[in-house]
């Protein structure tokens, strides 16, 4: 699929997807949804991509939904719309692979969704986020109501929700919403770092921890600790634990292939 709305690029087993519909601010519509949800298909099964950033730029990452689009909906097409944009949101929440979002200026409504669909959040100094919808007239549909309380917890959830009123990167760090506050010059070269930190570990042991991550949202205590009993165990099995046990003991660096 020829890419519209995204940039796409990749380097040393890093993919870098960029939000690019500047002229609404990044805002998110039903192209730009379909042209992401095609193109983390084609990661997912893209070997050459270990890890995963997704940014809007230097100056916004996404000001939320693209309202000249969505205020025209019907209630049947604002069902289909928001269905493909968490169908998209879901393919990065359960990549196999770790994706960073790379988070400059404002990352509200929807925008502050999709970051929150990652695994890691780091963000530019004087970025803002928030979740407006209230003042709308609606409320968030694209997963915060779900994934933001289990990454900040059930108050400041109500909060954000309720209010609409955003709050600063400071706020975000202190309330765990994004892991590290960084100028922005240095935003992206940290994210990168970061990428390529995960490029070099096992493809497959970052697979599986990320997948018990996961399950652990969705059950309870002892069923998440069975899975990562089994999972764990699963890992010895794979040439990986092999070489990096092997290159521990040898005192070398380890050279993962995923398998």
């Amino acid at each position: 699929m020829e890419l519209k709305t995204l940039l796409f690029q990749k380097e040393a087993g890093v993919g870098i997807i960029t939000l690019n519909r500047p002229e609404t601010m990044n805002g998110i519509n039903d192209q730009m949804m379909l042209e992401l949800s095609v193109l983390m298909d084609e990661i997912a099964v893209d070997d050459e991509v270990r890890a995963l950033i997704v940014t809007g730029g230097e100056k916004v990452f996404a000001a939320g939904g693209d309202i000249a689009y969505i205020s025209g909906l019907n209630t049947l097409q604002a069902e289909s719309f928001v269905a493909l944009v968490h169908q998209a949101f879901d393919k990065i929440a359960n990549c196999d692979k770790p994706v960073v979002a790379a988070i400059a200026g404002l990352a509200l409504g929807g925008g502050c969704e999709l970051a929150l669909a990652c695994d890691i959040r780091l963000a530019a100094e004087g970025s803002r986020f928030g979740l407006p919808e209230i003042n709308l007239g609606i409320m968030p549909g694209a997963g915060a109501s779900q994934r933001l309380t289990r990454i900040v917890g059930m108050g400041w959830a109500r909060h954000l929700l309720f209010t609409g009123s955003p709050i600063d990167s400071d706020t975000a760090f202190k309330i765990g919403l994004v892991t590290m506050v960084l100028p922005r010059e240095k935003l992206m070269e940290e994210a990168q770092k970061m990428a390529r930190t995960f490029a070099s570990r096992s493809p497959v042991a970052l697979r599986t921890a990320k997948k018990c991550l996961n399950y652990a949202e969705n059950v309870d205590l002892p069923s998440g600790l069975v899975f990562e009993q089994k999972l764990w165990s699963f890992l010895f099995s794979t040439e990986d634990q092999k070489e990096g046990m092997n290159a521990f003991l040898q005192k070398r660096k380890p050279e993962f292939k995923g398998k």
